[in-house]
C-alpha cells in the first residue's frame, strides 16, 4: 500500500462468479450421477433384491433436482459472504468435499456394482454432510438450513444403500 490509500472493504465474490462457482459444480455432480446410474436402473439395479420402502424409480429425478438447486443455492448465499469472513474457505471446502463424495458415490454403487463400497461413501457423504451443516451455521443459517433435506435424504438412502447391501450380500 501507499501512503494515503486505504483497503478495499472485503468484498464478497462478484455474482457472476458466485452464480457459476454455486450451480456448474453441482449441475455437474449430478450430470456425472446420472452417467454412472441411467444405464444401470434396467439392468443391474433391476435385478436386486430391494426392501419394502424403496421408493419408485421416477421419484428419484425430481428428488435429487430439487436437492442440488437447494444445495446451489445454499453455496451461493455463503460466496455472498466477504472473502475474509473467517470460516467461508473452510465452509467452501467442506462444501466440495461433500459434493465430491455425492458425485463418487454414484459411481462406486452403481458404476462398480458394489453396494457394500457404496455403503462405505455414503457413510462418509453423511460426516461430510453434517460437517457442511456444521460450517454453514454460524455464517448462514438459512444457507444451513438449505442442507437439512439434503442429510434427511442422503440418511434415507443409506439406509436403503445398506438394506440392498444386507438383502443382496
Amino acid at each position: 500500500m501507499h501512503p494515503g490509500e486505504t483497503t478495499l472493504p472485503d468484498r464478497p465474490t462478484p455474482p457472476l462468479q458466485r452464480l457459476l462457482i454455486a450451480v456448474l459444480p453441482v449441475a455437474a455432480a449430478g450430470i456425472l450421477g446420472t452417467i454412472a446410474t441411467t444405464p444401470n436402473i434396467p439392468t443391474w439395479y433391476a435385478g436386486l433384491v430391494k426392501p419394502g420402502f424403496t421408493p419408485p424409480n421416477w421419484l428419484f429425478g425430481p428428488v435429487w433436482t430439487l436437492l442440488y438447486a437447494m444445495m446451489a443455492y445454499a453455496l451461493w448465499r455463503i460466496l455472498f459472504l466477504g472473502k475474509d469472513t473467517p470460516g467461508r474457505g473452510t465452509a467452501v471446502t467442506t462444501f466440495f468435499v461433500q459434493l465430491a463424495l455425492n458425485a463418487l458415490w454414484s459411481w462406486v454403487f452403481f458404476g462398480a456394482h458394489s453396494p457394500l463400497a457404496g455403503l462405505a461413501v455414503i457413510a462418509f457423504l453423511l460426516v461430510a454432510i453434517l460437517a457442511t451443516i456444521h460450517a454453514f451455521w454460524p455464517l448462514d443459517r438459512a444457507a444451513a438450513l438449505l442442507l437439512v433435506p439434503y442429510l434427511a435424504w442422503v440418511g434415507y438412502a443409506t439406509a436403503l444403500n445398506a438394506a440392498v447391501w444386507r438383502l443382496n450380500g
